[in-house]
């Protein structure tokens, strides 16, 4: 079966027709006990939360309290080792929606299909809320709290239809009785980002903030003032999520409803950092992961290896809905799961940073082939280069002030073609054993894992030289009333593009 998106550049929307892929289904059998009918089935609620990481409570931060997450934990099912396909928000958004690879739908460059080139997936593809839609079910998507007019943060990299959601929060809906599909987006770690949250937010939201001396940075990180604050900032937004957490809780409750709703809490990507957000370290593709609701089963961990497009078959499957033949992603709580030996990851371009990573992850092992190894880690990316914490960090480099791990993993002139880590051994992904010949045979076999991966999802490979011109434009026209980031934006466009020659794209065979 071939599924590769379809890219036009016509203007205009398309998903005039979305319901007629109903067919072909494959029911799964659930390990609930939820009854067919439409007055028994559950509401499926996904708090979806940006840019953080696992620092909660319950999965061993210490610094911090987040009871309303615990609570989640308590009185559900705990997950340990779930991942994102993709580390950065709209690509992991994108094949979250559908259940999907984002390789395999061609939404796998992020920010993509925003200006006249137009991405569509494969025409058996479709978003889950219409799915939903099709069930009965009232479907929405919104911010909490609410920060703007409209729908909820989707950033989906292809082409679809507002009209999938029937409006931004649940409580819209005009009958009572209707199970809904919803989504709420947390902002997250983004929280932490300028004055208005430092100055004027949390010191009213929370009792306590964090010391910033007292916060644990990961070994590749220095124990600098800046950096040591913007990460108890960070677990500061970790408390504010949390106490908002607490609030969707208690207005569920005050609605009678805390019962019958399935509740997923699960993030798009890690914290944004040098080594989180956009990069397949598990820093940036380690997701929290809980379900809490009927059926459940509560106050259980599970540690097995999952994927966040697991949730859309799985959420079909509470609901007593058929799970889609061509969903990649599995009902994770069927009678009949069987569990997963490995993990997967992709990471492609960037806004204007051109770059393509892939990963397999077994638990044990993390396999990293890094497809332009001669560019470095932190190439050129006016998203991150105007955070305050990058450019300090360039800053201590310039200064000779990092000690040889940051140097070596953040500063590098040139990335290994392949790295491997003993997770286990190596939580922090620090020691490359790719050219230790005690692990020849691990390494030969995750190479091979990922390949076939790879030729079984259809994974497209680099962008085009035509593809990237035309997501350039968008790229560039966009920052025009912004001119430092426009001169920056266009200046690493011409870079990207010399680049091509000079610092090529290394295949899997070689």
């Amino acid at each position: 079966m071939k599924i590769h998106a379809k890219i036009s550049y016509p203007l205009g929307l398309f998903l005039s027709a979305l319901l007629t892929s109903l067919a072909g289904c494959a029911q799964h059998e659930t390990s609930t006990t939820i009854e067919s009918n439409a007055a028994q089935r559950p509401n499926i609620l996904w708090l979806v939360i940006d840019d953080m990481g696992l620092e909660f409570s319950c999965y061993g931060e210490d610094l911090i309290e987040t009871p309303h997450i615990d609570r989640l934990a308590r009185e559900g099912t705990r997950f340990t080792n779930a991942f994102l396909t993709s580390p950065v928000c709209s690509t992991a958004r994108s094949a979250m929606i559908t259940g999907m690879y984002q390789t395999t739908i061609g939404a796998h460059n992020h920010q993509s299909g925003r200006g006249k080139r137009k991405i569509h997936v494969p025409g058996e593809v479709v978003p889950v809320p219409v799915l939903f839609q099709a069930a009965g079910y009232f479907t929405s998507n919104g911010d909490y709290p609410k920060k703007r007019e409209g729908l909820g943060k989707n950033d989906y990299n292809f082409e679809w239809d507002e009209s999938m959601y029937d409006a931004p929060y649940h409580g819209e809906r005009d009958d009572s009785n209707q199970p809904f599909f919803a989504q709420l987006q947390l902002w997250g770690g983004k929280n932490r980002h300028g004055q208005q949250w430092v100055e004027k937010v949390r010191p009213k939201v929370l009792e306590k903030v964090t010391l910033p001396e007292k916060v644990k940075l990961p070994p590749y990180y220095p124990r600098d003032p800046l950096i040591l604050e913007d990460w108890a900032h960070y677990l500061d937004t970790v408390q504010y999520t949390d106490l908002l957490i607490g609030q969707i809780l208690d207005q569920l409750e005050v609605e009678g409803i805390l019962d019958e709703t399935v509740i997923i809490l699960f993030g798009d990507n890690g914290i944004s950092h040098a080594r989180g957000k956009q990069f397949v370290y598990d820093e940036g593709i380690r997701t929290p992961l809980i379900i809490r609701g009927p059926g459940i089963e509560p106050d259980k961990v599970r540690d097995d290896l999952v994927e966040h497009i697991d949730l859309a078959a799985t959420s079909l499957a509470l609901a007593g809905e058929p799970v889609p033949e061509w969903m990649q992603g599995d009902d994770i709580l069927a009678r009949d799961y069987t569990r997963k030996d490995a993990v997967f990851a992709a990471r492609d371009r960037c806004g204007e940073t051109v770059d393509m990573t892939r990963s397999v992850h077994t638990g044990k092992f993390k396999y990293i082939r890094n497809f332009f190894p001669d560019r470095p880690h932190l190439q050129p990316t006016n998203y991150k280069d105007t955070k305050p914490i990058l450019i300090r960090l360039r800053e201590l480099h310039a200064e000779g002030k990092l000690n040889t791990l940051q140097e070596e993993l953040l500063f590098a002139p040139k990335r290994p073609l392949e790295e491997l880590y003993d997770i286990e051994a190596d939580p922090y992904e620090t020691l490359n054993l790719a050219e230790d010949p005690k692990y020849e045979t691990v390494l030969r076999s995750l190479r091979q894992r990922l390949k076939v991966w790879m030729e079984k999802t259809e994974d497209p490979g680099p962008e085009s030289p035509e593809d990237y011109a035309a997501e350039m434009d968008y790229q560039i026209e966009r920052n025009l009333r912004n001119p430092d980031a426009y001169a920056a934006v266009k200046a690493n466009v011409e870079l990207y593009r010399r680049w091509a020659a000079e610092r090529p794209y290394v295949p899997l065979s070689k």
